[in-house]
C-alpha cells in the first residue's frame, strides 16, 4: 500500500448539486452527506436531508460501515457534510451559513484517513466553502457546538 496522499475528484453530479444547494431558497436546515467511492476515487452523494437539526443530523451520520460484506464486524467511517443552518444572531438577525463538517472518528484505517484528508481541501474548494469544521466524535455535533463554532465568524 502506498503511503502517499490520495486526492479524489468530486463527482460531476455532486458538484452541480452543491452549487444548487448553495443558492437554495428554503429557510430550513438541510444537509448533504457525502462519502468517498474508494474504487472510483470519487467524492459522491450519500444522502440529502431536509428540515434537520444538528442533533438530528448527528443521529443520521454513518459513523460505522461494514468493513467487508462477508463479515458482520464494522469499522469507523469518515464523512463529509455540507450543512445549511438557520443561525439566529444575538441581535435578532437571521443568516443561513453553509458549513462544511468533516466527521473524522478516531480509529479509522490509515488508508481511509489519507484518502479523506487528501480529498477534504479539494471538496472545500470545489464547493467554495469558508466555514470548515472537524469533529472526531459524532456525539460532539450539537446545536451548542455549531453555534459556538459559527460565533467565531460574526
Amino acid at each position: 500500500m502506498s503511503e502517499s496522499l490520495v486526492v479524489c475528484d468530486v463527482a460531476e453530479d455532486l458538484v452541480e448539486k452543491l452549487r444548487k444547494f448553495r443558492f437554495r431558497k428554503e429557510t430550513n436546515n438541510a444537509a448533504i452527506i457525502m462519502k468517498i467511492d474508494k474504487d472510483k476515487r470519487l467524492v459522491v452523494l450519500d444522502e440529502e436531508l431536509e428540515g434537520i437539526s444538528p442533533d438530528e443530523l448527528k443521529d443520521e451520520l454513518p459513523e460505522r460501515q461494514p468493513r467487508n460484506s462477508n463479515f458482520s464486524f464494522f469499522n469507523l467511517r469518515k464523512t463529509f457534510i455540507v450543512y445549511s443552518y438557520k443561525y439566529q444572531h444575538d441581535d435578532g438577525r437571521v443568516s443561513y451559513p453553509l458549513c462544511f463538517i468533516f466527521s473524522s472518528p478516531v480509529g479509522c484505517k490509515p488508508e481511509q484517513q489519507m484518502m479523506y484528508a487528501g480529498s477534504k481541501n479539494k471538496l472545500v474548494q470545489t464547493a467554495e466553502l469558508t466555514k470548515v469544521f472537524e469533529i472526531r466524535n459524532t456525539e460532539d455535533l450539537t446545536e451548542e457546538w455549531l453555534r459556538e463554532k459559527l460565533g467565531f465568524f460574526h
